[in-house]
């Protein structure tokens, strides 16, 4: 059944008063009544609407105590589900004989403004962050969750890249070149096509190819600390990134800072750093522009800089941009 189906079919089972299990295909091809159910599925029992999520591991085995079953899948998809206005109401082993066991989640989610197909994007985000947390295949946005549901030992082992750096302590905000040291760690992502994220207070390590996180290293944080942060980039990045985040999440006990910089707009870039370090020294009056490539931040050319600045104001002037040589 196609998700546009969805609602017309739930309302009919809704209407009888029955009990339902609809799962979904994106195969139009598929023939429903002789396939196996797929791991995302939307139920309706009693009236509730609800997304089942079955999903399959090698890693985790019978545990006696439900409720530390329960707690350890809450915790894990909590942010997940809190931003999808979501919960997690059960969780039960479908089998306990052979691998690869199956956990089969109940999540309730709220119906305003939404159709069934949000539902079932709900169950399909769910599952690709348990995946992602079982099998150590992270992209940023599930990286994002585990971290803010307090799963940062999952990083460890993982590389850095395009997307992801980590720092063992605080950059020094009470110096210059710490601010702009920040500044330039969050303009990188910023000028980059996929963003990415700043951990403070995980341990890398050069590995052949590259550096890997090594360890957990939680840092001390107080009430000053993100205000320091937010200041060192307002004062020392411009433009300012859209939907910055910066957060303090639980690690091992004690405390990381992670900043977040989403995608930006084609529009708002380059992302300029006022202030640079040359050779150990802080030049106030320079201007920096760096991005991301792989693990390694590249500075952006001045024939970069100014086919940028030529086709801006050719836009302004002509409103269309220079035909290219």
């Amino acid at each position: 059944m196609r998700p546009s189906d969805l609602r017309v079919a739930l309302q009919r089972v809704l209407n009888d008063g029955a009990e339902a299990s609809v799962n979904v295909t994106r195969d139009e091809g598929v023939d429903t009544d002789y396939s196996e159910p797929e791991p995302v599925r939307i139920d309706l029992s009693g009236g509730r609407l609800v997304v089942v999520v079955d999903f399959a591991t090698e890693s985790y085995g019978i545990d006696d105590d439900e409720q530390e079953t329960h707690a350890f899948f809450a915790s894990l998809l909590e942010p997940y589900l809190r931003r999808n206005r979501g919960s997690l109401v059960a969780v039960e082993l479908d089998h306990a004989y052979f691998r690869p066991w199956i956990w089969r989640l109940t999540i309730e989610c709220s119906t305003r403004n939404r159709d069934v197909a949000d539902m079932f994007r709900v169950g399909e985000g769910a599952l690709a962050l348990l995946t992602a947390y079982d099998s150590g295949e992270l992209t940023r946005e599930t990286t994002l969750d585990l971290l803010r549901s307090g799963q940062a030992q999952v990083l460890v082992g993982q590389a850095e890249g395009p997307w992801l750096d980590v720092k063992v302590q605080h950059y020094d905000l009470k110096t210059q070149a710490g601010k702009i040291s920040i500044a330039e760690a969050v303009a990188r992502f910023a000028n980059a096509e996929f963003g990415g994220i700043v951990v403070v207070g995980m341990r890398a390590k050069k590995v052949p190819g590259g550096e890997v996180i090594s360890s957990l290293h939680p840092v001390p944080v107080d009430g000053r600390t993100l205000r320091l942060y937010q200041d060192a980039i307002e004062k020392h990045l411009y433009p300012p990134p859209d939907y910055l985040d910066i957060e303090v999440v639980p690690a091992d006990g004690g405390s990381l800072v992670v900043l977040h910089i989403p995608p930006q707009p084609e529009e708002l870039k380059p992302f300029l750093v006022h202030g640079a370090l040359v050779d150990g020294e802080v030049k106030g009056a320079y201007i920096g522009i760096v991005r991301r490539r792989g693990e390694s931040s590249i500075p952006i050319t001045a024939p970069m800089i100014h086919a940028t600045l030529a086709a801006g104001r050719a836009l302004l002037r002509r409103g269309q941009l220079p035909q290219s040589s």
